[in-house]
């Protein structure tokens, strides 16, 4: 156990919040603790033991916590068993001065801890459970040297925050309803697993396409572990359905909305328009799932990709965030649950601020695949016609030549626009498309892409990855070579006539049932049901809305090698897609 001090205000700048500060120096304890845990993920006879470090005020009375757990903390380094690896980012130095404890989880089976890593099961939520257990009084601890730990000094309020898979295990924890777990901030963070490798029966490209729970695993594993864990591993691999990319009992265990009715923590949710790593199904699904429940909440959706907000808008970042822990585990009315639920971001980096999300108004708009009119290759309207299209194999194309040019005749995609909007349309929510097809293969991959359809401006911010996100640090010297506690996202902006809005593919075989295929006929017509990446946008008057389809999106799916050679035939006037709109006007 380390005294140290720490210097409040001085490191950071931040809004007024309720809870009183001293500008003067705060001394603070630092420990690092061993919590045993209720599974042996290792099999080696011995409940896991998951490492927790803890800074916190050294005063007498009791304080909240706030939490982030993650398993990249021992990545690229040797770490003392007895003192903390050093808080590199910006939660001590904000919270700590502020009364609270700022605890930092090693996930099983990586840096300090015993177990085996799972990549989304239950050991994951276990390792979580424990420590939160352990500060509410329900846990056992050890110090390095074996002495008892004790967290007399906790009030068990514990609030969860943090980054991709350090925001992910956020979300397990609420969907296991621990107790003590009050509020959640989970900032591009996943609540399904299989969607986070799979959409709608099939893989996404690279390494998400074979094997990735076992390839993540191994990535985060400490080096002690991982010949003891091998079996575990190897059981990843048997057990991840990739052969099929169907739903099943692994998924299901690593799908955090199966169990929202035990969230009664509040929630918090950021996440990027323009993630397509932890994809934005991961924020709309969840997020109409805690809607249907009246979870108390609130949301950020900001117009960047895989990208923490401290480090585009800092200063409000942690005026909010103080505020949400202040009221979550202190109890302090201070006037953060009456704000406005929802802070949009525009592509222009202006913030709009709505009383919900989706908006209030927002209804279904149907318009239904039509023929070439107007000049186009096909056409969006709100009155069914007639005919069918033939739609091949893509042959490769990129996304970008998916879109272009839709006036013309292309068998490699179809294109279907709007006439020109007579005002600007927004959208909030969930696209959905169905089309109606007669296949020469049993297996056919669809991919509906939503476009804007008119000359703008797009801007394109730099991603983090994962492990860059959860080990960006936020120190006195970041913040005097820095303009904030995280380098800012490097934007660039481009000149397009054509801006792709959000995209979504399944494979026709999943149509029934993503937990069993069902083969299309070859001889019939099948309807084809899917859903797109939640979106905020705004399509100004003027543009066309458009919908592309196409098969093998080799850009964002795993290519489905049995459908070379495919030939698809679209009926026009059934198949349709299904847009959110506010105010719920019809698009002509």
């Amino acid at each position: 156990m380390r005294r140290v001090i720490l210097v409040a205000a001085a490191l950071l700048t931040a809004a007024t919040i309720t809870t009183p500060v001293s500008h003067a120096a705060a001394a603070a304890i630092t420990e690092t603790v061993y919590v045993e845990s209720t599974t042996d993920s290792d099999a080696d006879g011995q409940p896991d033991r998951i490492a927790a470090d803890v800074m916190r005020p050294d005063t007498a009375g009791k304080v909240p916590v706030v939490m982030e757990a993650s398993p990249y903390y021992g990545l690229g380094a040797e770490m003392a068993a007895t003192v903390p690896r050093g808080f590199k980012r910006w939660y001590d130095e904000y919270f700590v001065p502020r009364g609270y404890a700022v605890v930092e989880v090693e996930m099983q089976g990586t840096s300090r801890s015993t177990g085996c890593p799972t990549t989304g099961g239950p050991e994951d939520t276990a390792s979580v459970r424990a420590v939160v257990d352990w500060l509410n009084g329900r846990a056992k601890a050890f110090y390095a040297d074996g002495r008892p730990a004790v967290a007399g000094w906790s009030t068990g309020n514990v609030g969860m925050l943090g980054v991709s898979y350090n925001g992910t295990l956020p979300n397990a924890a609420a969907a296991a309803g621990i107790p003590g777990v009050k509020t959640i901030v989970p900032i591009a963070a996943i609540s399904s697993w299989y969607e986070y490798s799979r959409d709608q029966g099939i893989g996404y490209r690279g390494a998400h396409a074979k094997d990735y729970p076992t390839y993540l695993a191994n990535y985060v594993i400490s080096a002690a572990q991982k010949a003891k864990c091998k079996p575990v591993l190897d059981r990843l691999a048997r057990e991840d359905g990739d052969e099929s990319y169907d739903y099943t009992a692994f998924w299901k265990a690593r799908d955090y909305r199966q169990t929202v009715q035990n969230v009664s923590a509040s929630v918090f949710v950021v996440h990027g328009q323009a993630d397509w790593n932890v994809k934005p199904s991961q924020f709309g699904r969840w997020w109409q799932n805690l809607a249907d429940r009246g979870v108390p909440r609130k949301i950020w959706l900001h117009r960047g990709g895989h990208l923490d907000p401290i480090s585009f808008r800092q200063a409000e970042w942690q005026r909010v965030m103080g505020l949400w822990m202040d009221y979550w585990l202190k109890g302090v009315d201070n006037g953060i649950m009456r704000e406005p639920m929802a802070d949009i971001q525009r592509p222009d980096g202006s913030w709009e601020q709505h009383t919900a999300w989706p908006q209030p108004g927002t209804k279904d708009a149907t318009l239904y695949f039509g023929p070439a009119a107007g000049g186009f290759a096909g056409s969006l309207t709100t009155t069914p016609g007639s005919g069918t299209q033939r739609l091949g194999d893509n042959a490769n194309l990129s996304e970008s030549a998916m879109m272009a040019n839709p006036e013309l005749t292309d068998s490699r995609r179809l294109v279907y626009v709007t006439a020109p909007l007579k005002e600007a349309a927004r959208l909030s929510g969930e696209v959905r498309v169905t089309a109606r097809v007669a296949s020469n293969r049993p297996s056919t991959p669809l991919t509906a892409l939503l476009v804007d359809y008119g000359p703008s401006t797009q801007p394109v911010l730099t991603d983090r990855s994962p492990l860059q996100l959860s080990t960006e640090t936020c120190t006195r010297s970041d913040l005097r070579n820095r303009t904030g506690c995280a380098r800012p996202p490097d934007v660039s902006v481009q000149a397009v006539t054509a801006t792709l809005l959000t995209r979504g593919a399944i494979d026709a075989k999943n149509r029934e049932s993503l937990e069993s295929a069902v083969p299309l006929p070859t001889n019939a017509t099948a309807d084809v049901s899917w859903r797109l990446h939640a979106r905020d946008a705004v399509i100004p008057a003027g543009h066309r809305i458009g919908i592309v389809v196409v098969t093998n999106h080799g850009g964002y799916i795993s290519q489905d090698t049995g459908a070379n050679g495919i030939g698809i035939d679209v009926s026009l006037g059934v198949s349709k897609v299904v847009l959110p709109v506010v105010g719920g006007a019809v698009i002509t």
